[in-house]
């Protein structure tokens, strides 16, 4: 069983998409990518909600929406944990719609500073090179 930290996690402040709602798209795409495996412990409410200046109710209602979901389990002593039926492979199809709200997102803001296509493909390639 692998703990991870509180800096797993990042939130945009200013973000049209609520904090918890950042926080349970990061947990899914880390469980789908396999970066979180099941059995992985995540770190406690407390912790998260210091590490990001966020009130813990919002990381509570984050990890309450993924327990429902079955992506999160809740172990007595041991706090929240990927759930084993998280792990099931997730095809790359799968794995390829929980990124696209994020890219709707951008190309909603692409649009709005009336980029052309050939520009945010290249600049989104550019930077997926610079974070490998």
């Amino acid at each position: 069983m692998t703990t991870h930290s509180a800096q797993l996690f990042s939130i945009t402040t200013g973000s049209p998409e609520p904090i918890y709602r950042q926080l349970v798209e990061q947990v899914r795409r880390l469980v789908a990518a396999g970066q979180m495996a099941p059995g992985d412990a995540l770190p406690s409410v407390r912790d998260v909600a210091q590490a990001l200046a966020l009130n813990p109710m919002t990381v509570s209602k984050a990890y309450g929406l993924l327990e429902m979901e079955g992506v999160l389990a809740r172990r007595r002593g041991m706090g929240m944990l990927v759930a084993e039926r998280a792990g099931a492979s997730h095809s790359l199809l799968e794995r390829a719609a929980l990124l696209r709200p994020t890219l709707e997102r951008a190309a909603l803001e692409a649009r709005q500073l009336e980029l052309d296509p050939d520009t945010v493909v290249s600049l989104f390639i550019q930077i997926l090179k610079e974070q490998a």
